[in-house]
């Protein structure tokens, strides 16, 4: 059996630009991780290190269920210089919302109050994910959560030098390089929801192309776009109104956080119980998100580190 250091490799989860996720068993306690494996393999792959690095600081301190924990970093130096991180974190066996093609409404709003409850969690520690997106949400046994990847998180406040993040679910002032807080979470909660609801992307100013690359937009006329409920009128108003408010181009227009998103997936939640109670028929089911065709790896950094070097192409 192959290892890494006193780690057996039992499965290979997959890989992601500069690194490799493997299922590992610990040899001495017997217990089960994700164990990550990033190389150096030039000088500019400082930035999967940067990335791996910042992961560890901000998830060894978690204690929320819905985020996922990392345990311990290792370096390995070549000649006093770092050649490899292994990150070994809690192992989760899930799919993401993407993967699980979520219809119901009643479902869909659970699952985006325990990720919201999640993201209180990490805003009350003082960081800011800044990569929220349906590949980062992983829907585990006992119809449980999980948020994972937090490469991109920086504490609150804070003014990034490069823009990170990805196409199609990035806030405004992430495009801007200006200073992020709970609020850059609360819109890109807002478009992930958006897209589960309507099966569509929302017209953010970064979006992926249909030939895989990225292009910049002027910022959406918010009159234009289409709300989760014209899209798809199964979507209670109360729940269009807190997707369209939590994806405002201004920061101020957006609830100001976690905690109320979470109050009104709540009221939303009620809502759309006494509505089925009061019409005991069954309520369709929402249209299906486009099936995917390639099988996504449950932490890959490809989105946001293509996005990345194209933004640097440019500048």
């Amino acid at each position: 059996m192959e290892s890494i250091g006193k780690y057996n490799i039992l499965e290979n989860l997959g890989r992601g630009a500069k690194s490799t996720l493997y299922k590992v068993q610990d040899s001495v306690s017997g217990q089960i991780y994700t164990l990550k494996r990033i190389l150096r393999e030039v000088e500019d792959d400082y930035r999967y290190f940067e990335q791996a690095e910042t992961e560890y600081d901000v998830s060894r301190r978690f204690t929320h269920p819905y985020l996922r924990k990392s345990l311990e970093l290792k370096r390995i130096k070549k000649w006093l210089k770092t050649v490899e991180l292994h990150l070994v974190m809690e192992y989760v066996d899930g799919i993401t919302i993407k993967q699980a093609r979520l219809t119901k409404v009643d479902e869909i709003i659970r699952i985006f109050i325990m990720v919201a409850q999640g993201l209180a969690s990490l805003h009350d520690l003082g960081f800011v994910h800044a990569d929220i997106k349906p590949k980062n949400i992983l829907l585990i046994a006992n119809n449980g959560i999980k948020i994972i990847d937090f490469g991109q998180s920086c504490a609150m406040g804070h003014q990034k030098l490069r823009i990170q993040g990805t196409p199609d679910y990035m806030a405004p002032e992430q495009v801007d390089r200006n200073f992020l807080d709970q609020r850059t979470d609360i819109f890109s909660l807002g478009a992930t929801l958006y897209e589960v609801l309507t099966g569509e992307h929302y017209p953010t100013k970064v979006r992926a192309t249909n030939d895989g690359g990225t292009e910049l937009t002027a910022p959406p006329n918010v009159r234009d776009i289409p709300t989760p409920i014209s899209k798809n009128p199964q979507a209670p108003s109360s729940l269009s109104k807190l997707v369209m408010d939590c994806c405002a181009t201004n920061p101020k227009d957006r609830p100001e956080n976690m905690r109320e998103v979470i109050s009104r997936l709540e009221v939303a939640q009620h809502l759309f119980q006494r509505q089925k109670s009061l019409h005991p028929e069954p309520i369709p089911e929402l249209v299906s998100p486009p099936q995917l065709t390639t099988p996504i790896d449950h932490e890959s950094d490809d989105d946001s580190d293509d996005f990345e070097r194209f933004i640097e192409s440019i500048l």
